[in-house]
């Protein structure tokens, strides 16, 4: 094993046994759960979004390191953010899924997931909180509940 490898490991284990922005809020917020039936992951995001942008998002939820180290990820990286630019975030996480080039400058430690594109089957948990916060984003209020197929 290389030592990036080794690397990428240890932030997702990090992230797995410390997430961050675990945890609900109280109200202003859009409420995304989605599952993963498959491997058993789920989901609970919410979003303060204001303005255009998303002030907060927390999550909560059970599942593999991947899909929670993921879900502790994404919200690290789309908070601060405009919407547009979480999309974007968005968008190139799903090409590092697909195996090609994508850069997180503000925040490198997506960079870790990169591995997961070796095996198809896990690749549902890496991009369940994504997929999310595309649904957060995108409706912008309310509730949603789904299963990722």
């Amino acid at each position: 094993m290389s030592n990036l490898d080794d690397l990428y490991r240890r932030v997702i284990m990090d992230h797995y046994k410390n997430p961050r922005n675990r945890g609900t809020m109280e109200d202003g917020s859009v409420t995304v759960n989605l599952n993963n039936p498959t491997c058993g992951d789920r989901i609970s995001l919410q979003l303060q979004i204001e303005d255009g942008i998303v002030k907060d998002a927390r999550f909560t939820g059970e599942g593999c390191s991947i899909s929670m180290s993921s879900a502790s990820m994404m919200t690290e990286a789309v908070k601060g953010k405009r919407t547009e630019q979480a999309l974007e975030l968005a968008d190139q996480f799903s090409s590092l899924m697909k195996g090609e080039e994508a850069s997180f400058d503000d925040y490198e430690d997506i960079e870790a997931l990169s591995g997961v594109n070796k095996f198809p089957a896990r690749i549902k948990c890496a991009t369940l909180a994504w997929n999310a916060l595309r649904k957060g984003v995108e409706h912008g209020h309310g509730q949603h509940e789904g299963t990722e197929n």
